[in-house]
C-alpha cells in the first residue's frame, strides 16, 4: 500500500525504512529537506492515491495540531490520518471530531521501540473505528515485531495513546527501581562488582527485562556512570499518567514517586531540604551546613 509519513526524525525515519522493507510505498515529508521525499504536505497528498493514509510523527501539542489542521484542508472523505506521536489522548478526541466533520477518519497509535525499532520492530497500541484501523492494518503489520504479539487494537479513539501513556508510566517506575538498586549496591562495601551483579540478573530471575539489558549495556560503556550527571528529563507522559490517576482515583505510588525523583534530579541545591534542615535546627538544635 501507499503511505504518507510526516516527520522523519529518529523514529519516523527508521519507520519509513522498515515499512519500505516490507514492500510498501512510503512518501515522507519533513521540514528538513535533506531527509524528505517531498517538499510540502500539498505535494505529499498529491502523490498518494485515494483512499489515502497519512501517518503523523511530529511532537505533541501545537506541531501535531498544525499538521492535522493542514491535512483537514488537503485530504478527502474516506482518507485516514494516523497520529503516531506521543499526543495526549484528549487531543485525539478533538482531532477525530475535527476530521470526521470532513469525512476523514482518524486513528491514534502509541509507538514504542525507539532507536531499536528498525531491526526489532515497534510495539503498537492503536485506537479508532475498525473501518479506519483496517485501512492502516498493512502498515501496522509491517511495523510490529515478528510473532503474535506487539500490536493491539486497544479500543476507540484515544485508547492507543492512553495505553502508551500507561506503558511509559510503568517504564518510569521500572527504571527508578533499577536505579535505586544500583545505587545501593554501589554503596555497600562488600559488593565489589555491581556491573556483574546486574549482568547475572539477565538470566533466570524474575526482574530480567529489556531495560535490565540496557542497564548492563550502559554499565559496559561506563562502569560507574562517572561520565554522566544525575539529571533526568521527563517527556510529559509520566505527568499525564499521574494526572489520569488523580482523575480516576487510582493510586499510583510507584509511578508518582519515580516522576518526582526526576524533578529532584534537576535541583543543584534542594529548597525542600533547606527547610527541613532549618526546622531540625529550630526544634532540636541539630547542626546545619552553611553555604
Amino acid at each position: 500500500m501507499e503511505l504518507g509519513l510526516v516527520g522523519l526524525g529518529k523514529m519516523g525515519g527508521n519507520m519509513r525504512e522498515r515499512i519500505r522493507r516490507a514492500g510498501h510505498t512510503v512518501i515522507g515529508y519533513d521540514r528538513n529537506a535533506d531527509v524528505a521525499d517531498v517538499h510540502s504536505l500539498e505535494e505529499l497528498v498529491g502523490k498518494l492515491s485515494a483512499p489515502r493514509v497519512v501517518w503523523v510523527m511530529v511532537p505533541a501539542g501545537e506541531p501535531t495540531q498544525s499538521t492535522v489542521d493542514q491535512l483537514a484542508e488537503l485530504l478527502e472523505p474516506g482518507d485516514v490520518v494516523v497520529d503516531g506521536g506521543n499526543s495526549r489522548w484528549t487531543d485525539d478526541e478533538k482531532h477525530a471530531e475535527q476530521l470526521a466533520a470532513r469525512g476523514i477518519g482518524f486513528v491514534d497509535c502509541g509507538v514504542s521501540g525507539g532507536v531499536w525499532g528498525l531491526e526489532n520492530g515497534y510495539a503498537l497500541m492503536y485506537g479508532g473505528d475498525a473501518e479506519n484501523v483496517a485501512k492502516v492494518q498493512p502498515v501496522f503489520d509491517a511495523l510490529k515485531p515478528e510473532g503474535d504479539f506487539g500490536s493491539v487494537h486497544a479500543g476507540k479513539v484515544g485508547a492507543g495513546h492512553v495505553a502508551k501513556m500507561v506503558h511509559n508510566g510503568i517504564e518510569y517506575a521500572m527504571m527508578q527501581a533499577y536505579a535505586e538498586g544500583w545505587e545501593l549496591l554501589e554503596k555497600v562495601d562488600s559488593v565489589e562488582n555491581v556491573r556483574e551483579v546486574f549482568r547475572s540478573w539477565q538470566e533466570g530471575t524474575v526482574i530480567r527485562s529489556w531495560l535490565l539489558d540496557l542497564a548492563v549495556n550502559a554499565l559496559d560503556d561506563d562502569e560507574h556512570l562517572d561520565g554522566l550527571r544525575g539529571y533526568a528529563q521527563d517527556s510529559g507522559e509520566g505527568r499525564w499518567t499521574v494526572e489520569a490517576a488523580i482523575d480516576n482515583a487510582v493510586p499510583l505510588p510507584a509511578i508518582t514517586a519515580s516522576l518526582f525523583a526526576r524533578f529532584a534530579s534537576r535541583q543543584e541545591d534542594s529548597p525542600q531540604m533547606k527547610m527541613i534542615a532549618a526546622l531540625r535546627n529550630q526544634f532540636g538544635g541539630h547542626a546545619v551546613e552553611k553555604k
